[in-house]
């Protein structure tokens, strides 16, 4: 059986580094037991720094607490917090076997050999793995690597997971199939895990909640759909999805723009700018009334979609999808509606 799921918290954990560099500013975050939190920004904002800090693989600034159920473990390292760690570049033994390799952790904690088998037998058969038990690594693929990584981690049966980037090496055909089946691991064990990325799309599909961050600091902490729909501030919107801005001013009866005027509910705040999702966004018939004018810039088809770029006569051109099946030209005059609900003002 797995451990009971962990909740963690950290206080004022800022980390700086010999050299002066601030990599982190003094961060307070709840994880709670048995949830999928995922960490997500840019390269350099500190996510990965956050997660060594609750490895224990970092230590934060005087002052700073990382606390397990409540227990001080500021001072332990991660040989003493029982978590498992997933890396990017898998990190394992290329002298062992893919059963040698799961099993390292049970050999270190002098786990008996019955049991160690039965771990390895058990993580074997859950990642789909029998049939490579005896292979070398180096005779594996990056998915079947991967696969070996997280079962080493799980097999010493870790109070958290935490997960370092750990698809960022493979194809995206892959990315895609091993996302999906991390997700279906991770709610059928129960466990608390932590996940790195800088990928949208994986974010999206795995956390319970998601960790904006930019420059060491935390941007937004909140569920997939609240992220995605209510952004906390522009940078969050620019980063998460595509997201249009369009510049002008608010009014008693919407918001007046380049090529059109919005349908704005009343902000009481002045709006100059406003944002909305491209799916937001729906081509007018020729009979009904629109909200904007242009004209078509650049057509993508994109199988299921048709991508188009649309300049109203703003800084930049509005992006819109349709799943029409009709062709678009460059110069091709649209008009478009956007859903007032779907209107933002940060």
């Amino acid at each position: 059986m797995n451990p009971v799921p962990l909740a963690i918290r950290l206080e004022g954990c800022a980390r700086t580094f010999a050299d002066g560099t601030r990599a982190l500013e003094p961060l307070d975050l709840d994880i709670r037991a048995g949830e999928t939190l995922v960490l997500l920004g840019p390269s350099g904002c500190g996510k990965t720094t956050t997660l060594r800090l609750i490895a224990g693989l970092e230590r934060p600034d005087a002052g700073g607490r990382v606390l397990f159920d409540g227990e001080d473990v500021t001072a332990r390292g991660i040989e003493a917090r029982h978590v498992g760690m997933v890396f990017q570049s898998y990190a394992l033994f290329p002298n062992m076997t893919v059963a040698e390799n799961i099993g390292y952790g049970l050999r270190i904690r002098k786990l008996p050999i019955r049991e160690q088998r039965a771990r390895v037998g058990e993580m074997l058969a859950m990642m789909r793995l029998e049939a490579l038990a005896d292979r070398a690594v180096d005779q594996l693929s990056g998915g079947q690597r991967q696969r070996v990584a997280l079962a080493r981690a799980l097999a010493v049966r870790p109070r958290a997971l935490l997960l370092d980037e750990p698809l960022t090496a493979l194809d995206a055909q892959l990315r895609d199939t091993l996302r999906m089946e991390i997700n279906l691991l991770l709610r059928g064990l129960g466990i608390t895990a932590i996940y790195v990325t800088h990928d949208q799309a994986e974010a999206m599909a795995l956390g319970d909640r998601i960790v904006v961050m930019a420059h060491g600091r935390v941007a937004q902490v909140g569920t997939p759909r609240d992220i995605y729909h209510r952004p906390a501030s522009a940078f969050v919107a620019d980063f998460i999805g595509t997201m249009n801005r369009v510049r002008g001013s608010e009014t008693a009866d919407g918001f007046a723009c380049a090529g059109g005027r919005l349908r704005l509910p009343p902000t009481g705040r002045g709006a100059a700018a406003v944002m909305f999702r491209p799916e937001d966004v729906r081509i007018a018939a020729d009979d009904e009334t629109a909200d904007l004018a242009g004209t078509v810039t650049a057509s993508f088809y994109l199988g299921d979609r048709t991508r188009l770029f649309v300049d109203i006569g703003d800084e930049c051109p509005l992006t819109v999808e349709s799943s029409a099946r009709c062709t678009f030209r460059p110069g091709q005059a649209i008009r478009l509606n956007v859903q007032p609900d779907g209107l933002l003002v940060l």
